[in-house]
């Protein structure tokens, strides 16, 4: 039978997408002669919104800045533990002025921000789990930013390397499954990391899901847990089957507009964590 799951109110950050488009290619997914659907957009960003607020989680919102239509992506803006938040230094000079967005409002919203001095992109990189910081490198966050957030949380920063550029942030290729107070586990697919990275995975998570490929390039694995929900992208059908065979319910919402620019559920979605 599978193990019953308890899930845990989340705190989540969003911006919402109005001037969301695709004017620069700074991934594989980015692609000028694609059009973007922002009224479609528009739609799936709410409805991602309810599917949180349903499921019992808080759901604030950053005002969106006209010229960023990458501000969307509130995870790569910061990562947040125990109340305190380790800022941005986007590696593209277009994403740049975000990080700005988003300090002011951790700032009025009574938080300190620390500004890293290398390039370091919040969450898309920098994956809380447990009593571990999982840190991706390869493509955007530097190891010197690995340092830097280690020393500032004083949490054992594991760096893992990312070597295909479809997954060119670790919250692409790796999620945590488990709540805050249960097991930590995390589903992520091989195929984006290292050899010496996979073997790290492998010992610190031995019983972790592993997605195929084709889930992966689905967006399944930039999804978001409260240790019992999966939200997840509803073209992972394979990666949805695994999580509901071990206990957990996954939460489909369609995203499908925000993989032309790269991103998905997790992109959107930057958790405050207190």
């Amino acid at each position: 039978m599978p193990t019953s799951r308890a899930p845990s109110p989340r705190r989540y950050l969003v911006c919402e997408p109005r001037h969301f488009d695709v004017r620069y290619a700074i991934n594989p997914w980015m692609r000028a002669d694609v059009p973007v659907d922002t009224a479609l957009a528009g739609r799936q960003w709410t409805a991602l919104t309810e599917a949180y607020r349903e499921h019992g989680h808080t759901v604030e919102s950053v005002p969106p800045v006209p010229g960023l239509p990458d501000m969307v992506f509130a995870a790569n803006s910061a990562v947040v533990v125990e109340g305190r938040v380790f800022g941005s230094h986007f590696h593209a000079p277009e994403r740049r002025p975000e990080s700005t967005a988003y300090e002011t409002w951790f700032k009025a919203a009574g938080f300190d921000v620390y500004r890293p001095e290398s390039v370091c992109e919040g969450e898309g990189d920098l994956v809380p789990a447990g009593r571990f910081l999982l840190a991706g490198t390869g493509f955007r966050t530097t190891r010197a930013a690995h340092r830097e957030v280690q020393e500032f949380f004083g949490v054992p920063t594991i760096s893992l390397q990312l070597v295909d550029p479809h997954f060119y942030h670790l919250d692409t290729a790796l999620f945590v499954l488990g709540g805050d107070d249960g097991e930590q586990n995390i589903a992520y697919y091989p195929g984006a990391f290292s050899p010496g990275s996979r073997e790290v995975l492998a010992r610190l998570f031995p019983e972790a899901m592993t997605a195929t490929r084709d889930d992966a390039m689905a967006f399944g694995l930039n999804s978001v847990s409260d240790g019992r929900h999966v939200f997840i992208a509803p073209q992972a059908t394979g990666l949805i089957d695994e999580l509901a065979a071990r206990g957990y319910v996954p939460v489909p919402v369609d995203l499908s507009e925000f993989h032309k620019a790269g991103g998905g559920i997790k992109c959107c979605t930057q958790e405050i964590r207190s």
